[in-house]
């Protein structure tokens, strides 16, 4: 999500608290997946992050996107994270999330389409194994991040369920369980957490449905067990733990829209040009780099305008933000 904050105390210190955290987030995990699960490294060139740990994901595949781009390390991705469902807090998450149970878990598909109904993240995984890869996306709100994420493209997902001539846009919608999810306790936001997007927006190969990062199964703090990652829009586009996806001929509801509808629109494209109401989106810092990092220019579409650019020809992105 878009919620600008300054760190309290120095980058040093936060770095350090997460690495704690995220050692007892592991050693939760190790007690339920077994000796061995919580703790390995990867041989895999593209992993450049220290502490990598997690259920490894089997027959992943590299690709060239964003080769060139040097990822975050791993445990700044997966210790500094906006989810609400867990606290409003960027360190909430790592300490929160180990509440949630990802099996089974079962995704509703309905509305416009020909072939509504349930599918579940095993059938998924299985179903897309040979479709994963490793991907480099350039990540930006208030600061920026590379993450090889893990996953497929959206378009796969949505062909199996034949979406109709009715169907423009997609709505997601994030599991509601407030005994799993603590920060749902709390009605800070309209639950459960909803987004969507234009079909042609969801059908873009760019558009992923992750399930790992760093070659490892999503963290429960990073929306674990399948989220949307879209990398020429803000972080608050990309829904985690998602449990519904619903077609509709209409713009679905959003949440962020609806809480501060002039702070953030529906689209969300990295615009430099288009000023949040409380600051400017013209430059960024790089996660890990702390409050003092240089801040960098900001890029239109955050990098991916030679991809994504004609899908909004002559619209106005000031207007429709």
């Amino acid at each position: 999500m878009l919620i600008k904050k300054k760190a309290a105390i120095n980058s040093s210190e936060i770095t350090d608290f997460s690495v704690w955290q995220q050692r007892r987030t592991f050693i939760k995990q190790a007690a339920l997946l077994g000796a061995g699960a919580a703790s390995w490294s990867l041989s895999l060139d593209v992993l450049a992050g220290d502490g990598v740990s997690g259920s490894p994901i089997k027959n992943l595949q590299k690709t060239d996107i964003g080769k060139s781009l040097e990822p975050t390390d791993f445990v700044h991705v997966t210790s500094y994270n906006n989810f609400y469902e867990f606290g409003t807090d960027k360190r909430d998450p790592v300490g929160n999330a180990s509440t949630l149970k990802t099996r089974p878990w079962t995704i509703k598909v309905d509305g416009e389409c020909e072939n509504p109904g349930e599918i579940g993240i095993e059938d998924i995984l299985s179903g897309f194994t040979q479709e994963e890869r490793i991907y480099r996306f350039r990540c930006v709100e208030a600061w920026s991040m590379v993450v090889p994420w893990v996953g497929f493209s959206l378009s796969e997902l949505i062909k199996k369920f034949k979406p109709t001539s009715k169907a423009k846009y997609v709505a997601f919608e994030t599991l509601n369980d407030s005994e799993q999810m603590p920060g749902q306790k709390r009605q800070i936001l309209n639950w459960p957490y909803r987004e969507g997007l234009r079909m042609d927006e969801a059908m873009h190969p760019l558009t992923l449905l992750s399930t790992g990062l760093y070659g490892v199964e999503l963290p429960n703090q990073n929306g674990a067990p399948i989220r949307l990652v879209v990398p020429w829009k803000y972080g608050f586009k990309s829904i985690k733990s998602i449990v519904g996806i619903h077609f509709t001929e209409k713009m679905p509801y959003t949440t962020w829209s609806d809480m501060a509808a002039n702070e953030y629109g529906f689209y969300a494209n990295v615009n430099p040009q288009v000023d949040h109401p409380r600051w400017s989106q013209k430059h960024h810092r790089q996660l890990g780099g702390g409050i003092f990092a240089r801040k960098q220019p900001t890029e239109m579409f955050n990098g991916y305008a030679e991809e994504v650019a004609s899908l909004y020809s002559g619209m106005d992105l000031k207007k429709y933000f």
